[in-house]
């Protein structure tokens, strides 16, 4: 396998890269590519890592050529078009757990420093002056804080104000209440979290649904001694409506380390007024967190490329190393099923129907499922994997269904089933597992066979009469080809019987058409299974 090349375009901690090289990829880092820089060299490698400032475009994946797999090196990843992404068929992995403490402390910091006037304080000293009078800050013991969005951090921020004798009201649309049944965190509606909170918190990703959460409206709902923190994303609150509430006296401060465009203009209305804190974005500025989230995306894209390892993934269901070693062998299978019904079929596929059993009927066959769309809709799109199956399958109108089978006591059934329709016809197509992960398929449209879902392969339907086998393998050996392996099913005696034969090498237009000329055959196709 060629070594991959992984380009790394911002400033992301070196130590953090070390998984990347130890495992003997081509690391290149180039930090302060222009858009149009990174588009000329972008086809170049199979990895891209990030951070926030460099914009992955639809532009920039339609370049990459090779492209594979984008890492950012933190949490948010509005800095990349992940629905181009996931068109293309290109992982985007994030490091979701690794700026959550280090986030969630600056937050903390802005509350204590906002209840405070720590920064004030200290700008007014080094100016020379002595003001206590005119800094007399408020306790966080006794208050409400209001947080908006209960992630990883929001509730490690909670935890920590609920230690300071703070009591917690959120809204978290997402979050079912009885998931917090036995913390102090109570939750509520947004517009109540906005009345009764003294300090507002917000963490939420930014979304279309959630740019603007905190305006105008809800600015107006809140108290006059009210403060607002942003440690999250830039727009989830609105600054024109935040700086107009604070000229007005209308809330009492805030504080922002994130802004809608950053950095700010230098004359930055909210930036210029006393009664705001602002910090260029360092929620995830520590030592240990920028070598960390560095180390995590470094580690998925390293078993990304190496086993297909999908952790940490935001547009593919995540699958660690253990889980993929179970699936494996059925990913394999699930994607050969996907290709025999891809040519077995004439006609555009409207229907797939997957059905689970043994032992994928108590797991999440998602991963299967995708694989079984790969390999059908491969040869109707060059860009189809098991990123965008889904997706691709959708833009054609295909209707995916997918259902769990636990058989009773003394019932078989294959843990993989297809049924494929398009507008005239319905196949089925089922496999299993044979000893160590060695897949096959066994049973088609109803006939009971046992063939290898590899190589060349010729599938034959036929009268069950004697010399049909004997006529079939004449006519191959004739013609120089190989067979490796024959398998027959067959529903009753002399009735209809269908054949799977392995060949050593294709079977061409002339020997297929001197089989179905025997009269006895009414159906050959050929089936290329290689990978």
């Amino acid at each position: 396998m060629e070594t991959a090349k992984i380009l790394v375009s911002d400033d992301v901690s070196e130590s953090g890269l070390e998984p990347l090289r130890a495992a003997g990829f081509a690391v290149e880092k180039r930090t302060g590519l222009k858009p149009e820089e990174l588009r000329a060299v972008i086809h170049e490698y199979d990895g891209l890592v990030v951070r926030s400032e460099t914009k992955v475009t639809a532009e920039v994946l339609d370049a990459g050529a090779r492209l594979r797999a984008v890492g950012r090196a933190g949490v948010g990843v509005d800095n990349i078009d992940v629905a181009a992404a996931t068109a293309r068929g290109v992982i985007v992995m994030n490091a979701p757990d690794g700026n959550t403490m280090t986030t969630a402390e600056h937050t903390v910091a802005l509350l204590l420093a906002l209840a405070r006037r720590v920064p004030q304080a200290n700008a007014s000293l080094r100016a020379g002056k002595w003001e206590r009078k005119k800094f007399v800050g408020v306790e966080l013991r006794g208050k409400t804080l209001g947080v908006v969005g209960l992630g990883r951090i929001g509730r490690v921020v909670a935890s920590r104000a609920l230690a300071c004798e703070m009591k917690v009201v959120a809204f978290d649309p997402f979050v079912a209440p009885e998931q917090l049944a036995n913390t102090e965190i109570e939750f509520a509606p947004l517009d109540e979290v906005c009345e009764r909170a003294d300090f507002l918190t917000v963490h939420a990703p930014l979304t279309a649904e959630t740019r603007g959460i905190i305006g105008a409206r809800e600015i107006g709902l809140m108290k006059r001694e009210a403060r607002v923190i942003n440690c999250a994303r830039g727009g989830l609150v609105d600054e024109r409506a935040l700086f107009d509430a604070l000229k007005e006296g209308r809330i009492a401060g805030a504080a922002l380390d994130v802004f809608e465009q950053e950095p700010p203009a230098a004359d930055h209305p909210l930036v210029a007024l006393e009664s705001v804190i602002a910090t260029p974005h360092l929620g995830a500025s520590t030592v240990e967190a920028q070598e960390g989230v560095a180390v995590t995306v470094a580690e998925q894209m390293r078993d990304y490329f190496e086993t297909g390892a999908l952790r940490g993934a935001v547009n593919a269901p995540a699958l660690g190393a253990q889980e993929l070693n179970v699936l494996q062998p059925y990913l394999t299978l699930g994607e050969r099923l996907g290709r025999f019904q891809a040519q077995l079929v004439d006609e555009a596929v409207r229907e797939v129907r997957l059905e689970y059993a043994g032992e994928l009927a108590s797991a999440d066959a998602a991963p299967v499922t995708r694989a079984f769309l790969a390999g059908l809709l491969r040869d109707m799109s060059a860009r189809v994997n098991v990123v965008n199956a889904f997706l691709i399958a959708e833009e054609r109108g295909i209707k995916v269904t997918t259902s769990y089978r636990h058989a009773g006591a003394g019932e078989m059934a294959p843990p993989i089933a297809t049924r494929v329709a398009t507008s005239s016809v319905v196949q089925s197509v089922a496999g299993a597992m044979f000893g160590v992960g060695e897949g096959r398929i066994t049973e088609i449209n109803g006939f009971h066979v046992e063939a290898v879902p590899a190589g060349h392969v010729l599938v034959t339907r036929s009268r069950d009469v004697p010399g049909v086998i004997g006529r079939v393998g004449t006519i191959l050996g004739a013609r120089g080809v190989n067979i490796s392996r024959f398998h027959l099913g067959r529903r009753t005696r002399g009735g209809e019987a269908i054949a799977v034969v392995e060949t050593d090498a294709r079977v061409d237009d002339e020997t297929l058409a001197e089989i179905l000329s025997t009269g006895q055959v009414f159906s050959a196709r050929r089936v290329q299974l290689d990978l």
